[in-house]
């Protein structure tokens, strides 16, 4: 039975809001270091000392990334699949046969049971020999099917899925053609049908789609007698009838991806396929991504680990007027900013993945502070690296090679890692959502003040709690243990950057207070200003994880170390505290740069002479030039009905 699907495509703001506030978690159940470093509360204790896995655990983890290591060093050809535009199938399937498509699948449902933290070294492993076999993995096993089964499914949905999960591909569909991150528009319908749900829609951008087996797909239910409707989650075989994989997208990057448009047409879905209840889709997908996100910036430290190593070898090799070029202070700035981040990058996965798998935090903000700082500057890391290598970091690798030199993909790398950016949340919409989550104290106390539908009894009470709580919480902001000396003394040369954290962790606090106090309900169009405050957060955060680390690493306690010896057997010792230490200054420069830019920047005429551009008042700057796009609308039709193209969808 063909239903139509909504054709008002015009939902107000105050709609698409409501609908993003519904579906985020409200309650802060366990204790966040990040939420609480945002309120001007360094809580050092939730991250120190570095939490270590569990010997079995490590045992466990430790084996599979051999295996994995060695299948990947000698049995992927990342050329080829650059070449190609294609994951071999036959590296599928050795993936599949080493177990790594059941890498977070529990043990009792034939997966390898790993933890958060030997999940993203692994994948660290898998993206540094092809960042495409790493996106797979992570589309897989970070968002698609098996996290939210895990997390939210039936124990008969988990015995009849997970196994399956273990060995098959699957994908996460949400995006659709003119639908991003804006769910309130989601246009896909689930329709009740007897003992089936009748799934219409088209869905555009679905990593692992072409070659998925399961998926699961985000679609809206109509109120009715019965069902509350909504937004929705569905497990749905590939092999259902009315299924068409309509096309395999090409990017700039990731050329081995498996990422397609998938047309739905009177696909009929079991009620037992639906995870959660009616209504609870968008919830199930948030809570997902907060872990999912992490797969991210396990990448992003690959990309960055590597980088150090190709700058180290040709910085010292490449010689110019009589001196390595890494011994010029212009290049050897780069040099430093590279290894810095890199370690920086592998700092923020690792405490952030430990934080995961202690299930003691709540690592939403966290998490999204990993995946917008890592994402942010591995794009920084790439390009540094393309010009410390000069014309061969533009020039192909395949192309050096044929002309007798080390054939090294910077100009691929600069390409794959870009996506990063966009990937599980754009960074503008990351700013949004960190932002979102950073103010919510303030919200919770205080948001009925400017709240336009608040009555005007809510009014009254929300300024009694709001006095009440700034009453209590403003003075905590005037001073603390980053203004005495003696702090934090056990981190040594350290001390003084996570002196510098708290006391930088107090001023935002207040600018975050006195931009409420000057803007009201209008600071949420301020994103020019949360995004700074949201970075600043995120450079806080990096700062503790790397100065945690390290005194982790000096010591001998690292979660790779064991007696002091890492998983290569040779320990960091005190250089990991001269890495931190040329971190945390670089880091200091970039948040006092972005504290100045909280008031002194140029953002409301930046949005003036947007409108005006968006108005056409400057279409003679775009004079004398052509265009060379290929002609077509600027977003592909998704009308509901049957498919016209021939699909491309294949099994592994």
């Amino acid at each position: 039975m063909s239903q139509p699907m909504r054709t008002d495509e015009h939902v107000d703001e105050r709609t698409a809001r409501k609908a993003a506030e519904e579906a985020r978690e409200a309650e802060w159940r366990l204790p966040s270091f990040g939420r609480r470093l945002f309120l001007g509360e360094f809580r050092l204790d939730l991250v120190h000392p570095h939490p270590r896995p569990g010997a079995d655990d490590r045992a466990r983890g430790d084996a599979f990334l051999a295996k994995l290591t060695e299948f990947c060093a000698n049995e992927v050809d990342p050329a080829r699949i650059e070449r190609d535009a294609r994951i071999p199938d036959e590296t599928l399937r050795g993936l599949r046969d080493l177990g790594a498509f059941g890498m977070k699948v529990p043990e009792r449902y034939g997966g390898l049971g790993l933890g958060q933290f030997h999940y993203g070294r692994a994948l660290m492993v898998a993206g540094s020999v092809s960042p495409a076999i790493g996106a797979l993995l992570s589309a897989h096993q970070s968002i698609g099917v098996p996290q939210p089964v895990a997390m939210f499914g039936t124990d008969e949905q988990k015995e009849a899925w997970l196994p399956r999960c273990a060995t098959r591909i699957t994908a996460f569909l949400l995006t659709e053609p003119d639908v991003g991150s804006d769910p309130a528009r989601l246009r896909a319908t689930a329709v009740p049908d007897g003992d089936d749900y009748v799934l219409n829609g088209v869905k555009l951008w679905t990593t692992n789609g072409v070659v998925a087996d399961l998926v699961v797909v985000m679609a809206r239910v109509p109120e009715s007698d019965g069902h509350r409707g909504g937004i929705s989650a569905f497990v749905v075989d590939m092999d259902t009838p009315g299924i068409t994989v309509e096309n395999r997208n090409a990017f700039m990057g990731l050329r081995g991806i498996e990422n397609g448009v998938t047309r739905f047409h009177d696909v009929r879905v079991p009620k037992a396929n639906m995870i959660g209840k009616e209504g609870a889709g968008l919830k199930i997908a948030l809570a997902t991504l907060n872990t999912g996100r992490l797969s991210l910036p396990a990448m992003c430290a690959a990309n960055g680990k590597w980088a150090v190593k190709i700058a180290r070898e040709w910085s010292a090799e490449r010689v110019q007027w009589g001196r390595p070029v890494g011994r010029h202070e212009a290049v050897a700035r780069k040099v430093a900013f590279i290894a810095a981040t890199a370690y920086a990058m592998e700092a923020v996965h690792d405490l952030s993945a430990r934080l995961a798998d202690d299930a003691r935090n709540d690592i939403r903000i966290e998490a999204a502070l990993a995946k917008l700082w890592s994402s942010e500057m591995a794009c920084r890391v790439a390009d540094e690296l393309v010009q410390v290598r000069g014309g061969r970091g533009y020039e192909t690798a395949a192309s050096l090679a044929a002309r007798g030199e080390r054939g090294v993909p910077a100009e691929q790398m600069l390409r794959d890692v870009r996506i990063n950016r966009i990937f599980e949340g754009s960074s503008e919409i990351m700013h949004l959502l960190i932002a979102r989550e950073a103010v919510d104290a303030h919200l919770s106390v205080a948001g009925d003040i400017i709240d336009p539908d608040a009555s005007a009894g809510d009014k009254a009470r929300a300024a009694a709690r709001a006095g009440g709580f700034y009453a209590r919480w403003l003075p905590t902001l005037v001073t603390g243990p980053g203004r005495r000396p003696g702090s934090y003394a056990e981190f040594g040369p350290l001390a003084k950057h996570l002196r510098y954290v708290e006391r930088a962790s107090r001023k935002l606090a207040r600018s975050v207070f006195y931009a409420a106090g000057r803007w009201q309900g209008g600071l949420e169009r301020k994103q020019g200003f949360l995004g700074r405050m949201v970075d600043i957060g995120a450079e806080l955060y990096a700062m503790s994880a790397v100065c945690v680390r390290a005194h982790a690493d000096a010591s001998g306690k690292g979660p790779l170390q064991d007696g002091g010896a890492n998983a290569n057997g040779r320990g960091p010792g005190k250089s990991a505290l001269l890495l931190a230490d040329a971190f945390c200054k670089q880091s200091r420069v970039r948040v006092e740069g972005l504290f100045d830019g909280l008031w002194r920047n140029t953002d409301a005429p930046d949005v003036r002479l947007a409108r005006a551009v968006l108005d056409g008042a400057f279409t003679w700057v775009e004079e004398g030039v052509l265009d060379p796009s290929i002609p077509g609308p600027w977003i592909a039709p998704s009308e509901p009905g049957p498919s016209g193209a021939e699909s491309v969808h294949r099994h592994v």
